[in-house]
């Protein structure tokens, strides 16, 4: 283990702070060559660790238009029953912009409204899904605002589920990129927006929806798995793509850029090429000087050079009662930092003792609880939402 120091420390919340806010390190290396799109914010994430490579006017709050439904859709399957039956609300009827052509009355299940939402941008189904997991679109709306406050997305506000026009509807490149890392590590989320093409029952017709995704990226860029697209006068031409190569996963996001397409190809090309997925440690490894064994695996994009500045130390855990439950065999953990700057830690327990089979992502471990809180709907603060997450984290049965 390079530079390994061996640290001694009792504190929980140090801990618990780590595991809610571990930091996302932006690229920035001499090795790579610059790059720029013709948008007016872009950002492209690495989706395992959360790395920002490229950033833009990342944090600048702008208008997003139907990429908004990429938080209306992770927020309706982890709150709703995905084979519950929708009615089509008067107020969902007809709602102006993209449609999939819902009937008043008409029911569908949640799951195929979802395809229709994010494969066709339907508004209609935005607005029957609000209404439905969130009792009415202003509920769902507050769950989105949660959402995005437990996500840590500083520049992000909602105003309603679709992304049509509205004063303080706003997101930024950076905070979308984030959100999209987040949602793909929903299986379901995944499934869905990598789709080509969804066949779903119609019950007022003899014939059957069939939804096109519009998402062109899927059809010319190869690996390409999401997300997507969006467009209103204000926002202009709006797109979050992702594609996976190598086991290497990378989301794109641009915001009012009329040469989309091309440029994400340019994005994800530039991630892949310059920023590889690299292994830092393995699943099972021993601890050289100890009997210890590593949880699981840790890997990070790096550049060419930033290998040789990656530092390891180990942290043991006092036996004490503000220690961490060292029941089972947890012993402490390995702290990796790039540049001094912390990017990821993994758990350590005695060889011999019972290592529990953890998710080797960073997302998980962040975000992993956030769908399971009971009821995020009953959350009314930040503090509550900390106080939520750490019981979920450390006394969930």
């Amino acid at each position: 283990m390079k530079s390994s120091q061996l640290v001694n420390r009792s504190g929980i919340i140090a801990i618990c702070f780590i595991l809610l806010f571990p930091f996302i390190v932006s690229a920035q290396s001499d090795q790579v060559p610059p790059i720029s799109t013709h948008a007016q914010a872009a950002a492209l994430i690495d989706v395992t660790s959360g790395r920002i490579l490229y950033s833009s006017h990342g944090d600048e709050s702008l208008p997003i238009a139907s990429l908004t439904k990429i938080m209306t859709a992770i927020v309706a399957i982890e709150h709703g029953k995905l084979d519950s039956s929708v009615k089509v609300s008067k107020n969902a009827f007809g709602k102006e912009g993209s449609s999939i052509y819902l009937k008043l009355g008409e029911e569908m299940t949640l799951r195929n409204m979802l395809y229709g939402l994010m494969l066709r941008s339907g508004n209609d189904a935005a607005t029957a899904i609000a209404e439905h997991v969130g009792g009415s679109v202003d509920g769902f709306v507050y769950l989105m605002n949660q959402k995005a406050q437990l996500l840590g997305l500083e520049h992000t506000h909602f105003m309603n589920p679709h992304g049509l026009d509205e004063t303080g509807h706003y997101s930024s490149a950076n905070d979308l990129a984030k959100l999209t890392a987040y949602a793909l590590k929903n299986d379901v989320f995944k499934e869905i927006v990598k789709t080509e093409i969804k066949t779903a029952p119609n019950p007022n017709e003899n014939w059957e929806y069939k939804w096109l995704n519009k998402n062109k990226m899927l059809r010319f860029y190869e690996g390409a798995d999401g997300v997507k697209t969006g467009y209103t006068k204000t926002a202009l031409r709006c797109l979050v793509s992702s594609a996976t190569r190598g086991g290497q996963q990378l989301a794109a996001v641009t915001l009012n850029d009329g040469d989309d397409w091309n440029d994400h190809r340019k994005l994800l090309d530039y991630g892949f090429q310059y920023y590889p997925l690299q292994q830092i440690i393995k699943s099972s490894q021993k601890v050289e000087g100890y009997d210890l064994m590593t949880a699981k695996s840790f890997e990070y994009p790096l550049a060419s050079g930033e290998q040789n500045q990656i530092n390891k130390s180990l942290v043991l855990y006092s036996v004490d009662a503000a220690a961490p439950n060292t029941r089972f065999g947890l012993k402490g953990k390995i702290i990796v930092k790039l540049n001094e700057q912390q990017i990821g830690e993994i758990p350590v327990y005695a060889k011999d003792g019972y290592i529990p089979k953890l998710d080797d992502s960073a997302y998980q471990l962040k975000y992993g609880n956030l769908a399971s809180i009971g009821g995020i709907d009953a959350i009314s603060s930040w503090n509550d939402a900390v106080i939520a997450v750490f019981r979920s984290l450390f006394f969930a049965k």
